[in-house]
């Protein structure tokens, strides 16, 4: 079961690894990339359990408001809100961080290391059947959230090199807006158990799943180099 749980990080990672076609990122970043955003795992249970059990804790919890509150103010924004602080934090002026594609590599390592602490943890009691759908529809989640956050964080870099504020922060305000949003609105259509919004998630997740490939596949293609920040 152990290996069920890793198994679909581990092949996402090689795909995005082999991606990057023009210069491989340092291992030792991307360890401490993946490791730290396994430890996000704990900040977010701490604020969904404070939030979702505590401060919002008197809504019913099968009602809309609630679930619209729980999955995008709290479950989203706390999962997101450690992926982007620690992306930030960790590679946004270091040096290996040249290239527009880099940033795509750096979110999805630190997605991955939360989604994989985080599969893990449900799979210690879970079944085949809980692994399999993790693997088919959890893990990718994340990715695809990470890849869009990747996409944005590196315009915002590429923006910064060349002292654009304007479009630096404007990028770096999608960078975290967008996953929020689309990690939000996956969790609310899963969440409400109604058949409506299962089938709204599926073609949701499939429309998703093709723009991040082709976005993914874009900047792959056409990474623009990063200068050093000008003075």
């Amino acid at each position: 079961m152990l290996l069920l749980s890793i198994l679909p990080s581990i092949i996402l990672f090689i795909v995005v690894w082999k991606g990057d076609r023009y210069e491989k990122e340092p291992p030792k970043l991307l360890i401490k990339l993946f490791l730290l955003g396994a430890l996000t795992t704990v900040s977010a249970f701490i604020i969904e359990l404070l939030f979702g059990d505590y401060v919002f804790g008197f809504l019913d919890h099968q009602g809309m408001l609630f679930l619209l509150i729980d999955n995008f103010l709290i479950v989203a924004l706390a999962e997101e809100a450690g992926k982007y602080l620690v992306l930030k934090k960790v590679t946004w002026k270091h040096p290996a961080f040249n290239y527009t594609f880099d940033a795509v590599v750096y979110s999805v390592t630190v997605s991955l290391g939360f989604a994989t602490l985080e599969n893990v943890l449900y799979l210690l009691d879970g079944s085949i059947a809980t692994a399999v759908t993790r693997a088919v529809f959890s893990v990718p989640g994340h990715v695809i959230d990470a890849l869009y956050m990747g996409y944005y964080y590196g315009f915002a870099r590429y923006a910064d090199a060349y002292n654009d504020n304007r479009l630096c922060k404007k990028n770096l305000k999608l960078a975290f807006i967008v996953p929020v949003l689309i990690h939000g609105f996956y969790d609310f259509c899963l969440s409400t158990e109604s058949w409506i919004f299962i089938m709204i998630f599926l073609v949701f997740e499939i429309i998703m799943t093709v723009l991040a490939i082709t976005k993914f596949r874009t900047l792959s293609r056409i990474a623009a180099t990063i200068p050093e920040s000008k003075a």
